[in-house]
Protein backbone atom coordinates (compact mmCIF):
# COMPACT_ATOMS: atom_id res chain seq x y z
CA UNK A 1 0.00 0.00 0.00
CA UNK A 2 1.12 3.53 -0.77
CA UNK A 3 -0.53 6.53 0.91
CA UNK A 4 -0.49 10.02 -0.57
CA UNK A 5 -1.68 12.74 1.82
CA UNK A 6 -1.94 16.36 0.69
CA UNK A 7 -2.63 19.25 3.05
CA UNK A 8 -3.94 22.43 1.39
CA UNK A 9 -3.96 26.04 2.56
CA UNK A 10 -6.48 27.90 0.42
CA UNK A 11 -6.26 31.51 -0.70
CA UNK A 12 -7.63 33.75 2.05
CA UNK A 13 -9.13 36.20 -0.47
CA UNK A 14 -11.34 33.46 -1.99
CA UNK A 15 -14.14 32.49 0.43
CA UNK A 16 -15.27 29.57 -1.77
CA UNK A 17 -11.75 28.23 -2.36
CA UNK A 18 -12.08 25.17 -0.09
CA UNK A 19 -15.33 24.05 -1.68
CA UNK A 20 -14.01 24.67 -5.21
CA UNK A 21 -10.89 22.65 -4.42
CA UNK A 22 -12.96 19.75 -3.05
CA UNK A 23 -15.28 19.81 -6.07
CA UNK A 24 -12.29 19.84 -8.42
CA UNK A 25 -10.71 16.87 -6.66
CA UNK A 26 -13.97 14.92 -6.85
CA UNK A 27 -14.25 15.71 -10.57
CA UNK A 28 -10.64 15.25 -11.72
CA UNK A 29 -8.82 13.05 -9.19
CA UNK A 30 -11.34 10.52 -7.90
CA UNK A 31 -11.86 8.77 -11.28
CA UNK A 32 -8.14 8.35 -12.07
CA UNK A 33 -7.27 4.66 -12.48
CA UNK A 34 -5.23 3.17 -9.66
CA UNK A 35 -6.83 5.14 -6.82
CA UNK A 36 -7.94 2.49 -4.31
CA UNK A 37 -9.21 4.90 -1.69
CA UNK A 38 -10.16 8.57 -2.07
CA UNK A 39 -11.06 10.91 0.78
CA UNK A 40 -11.08 14.71 0.76
CA UNK A 41 -12.56 17.09 3.28
CA UNK A 42 -12.34 20.29 5.26
CA UNK A 43 -10.28 20.61 8.42
CA UNK A 44 -12.23 19.83 11.58
CA UNK A 45 -11.39 21.92 14.63
CA UNK A 46 -10.16 20.20 17.77
CA UNK A 47 -9.56 21.10 21.39
CA UNK A 48 -6.33 19.08 21.28
CA UNK A 49 -3.24 21.31 20.84
CA UNK A 50 -1.41 18.55 18.94
CA UNK A 51 -3.90 18.81 16.04
CA UNK A 52 -2.80 21.18 13.26
CA UNK A 53 -5.65 23.58 12.58
CA UNK A 54 -3.92 25.97 10.18
CA UNK A 55 -4.97 24.31 6.91
CA UNK A 56 -8.38 24.24 5.21
CA UNK A 57 -8.55 20.98 3.17
CA UNK A 58 -6.87 17.57 3.29
CA UNK A 59 -6.74 14.82 0.66
CA UNK A 60 -5.93 11.20 1.44
CA UNK A 61 -5.35 8.76 -1.43
CA UNK A 62 -4.29 5.12 -1.26
CA UNK A 63 -2.65 3.22 -4.12
CA UNK A 64 -1.52 -0.37 -4.45
CA UNK A 65 2.12 0.75 -4.76
CA UNK A 66 4.40 3.69 -5.56
CA UNK A 67 4.25 3.00 -9.31
CA UNK A 68 0.46 3.46 -9.28
CA UNK A 69 0.94 6.80 -7.51
CA UNK A 70 3.65 7.80 -10.00
CA UNK A 71 1.25 7.02 -12.86
CA UNK A 72 -1.45 9.07 -11.14
CA UNK A 73 0.87 12.10 -10.92
CA UNK A 74 1.27 12.30 -14.73
CA UNK A 75 -2.32 11.38 -15.62
CA UNK A 76 -3.99 14.13 -17.73
CA UNK A 77 -6.81 14.49 -15.17
CA UNK A 78 -4.29 15.17 -12.40
CA UNK A 79 -2.64 17.84 -14.57
CA UNK A 80 -6.08 19.33 -15.23
CA UNK A 81 -6.84 19.37 -11.47
CA UNK A 82 -3.62 21.27 -10.81
CA UNK A 83 -4.44 23.88 -13.45
CA UNK A 84 -8.19 24.27 -12.87
CA UNK A 85 -8.66 23.63 -9.14
CA UNK A 86 -5.34 23.78 -7.29
CA UNK A 87 -3.66 26.86 -8.78
CA UNK A 88 -6.75 29.12 -8.64
CA UNK A 89 -7.60 28.19 -5.05
CA UNK A 90 -4.46 27.26 -3.12
CA UNK A 91 -1.75 29.36 -1.56
CA UNK A 92 0.29 26.37 -0.42
CA UNK A 93 0.31 22.61 0.05
CA UNK A 94 2.36 19.96 1.81
CA UNK A 95 2.54 16.32 0.71
CA UNK A 96 3.16 13.26 2.88
CA UNK A 97 3.86 10.01 1.00
CA UNK A 98 4.44 6.75 2.84
CA UNK A 99 4.30 2.99 2.42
Amino acid sequence: MFSHVVIFWTKSDKPAAAQELIAGAEKYLKPIPGVLSFHIGKMISSHRPVVDQTYQVALNLVFVDKKAQDDYQVHPSHIEFVEKAFKPNCARCVVYDFE
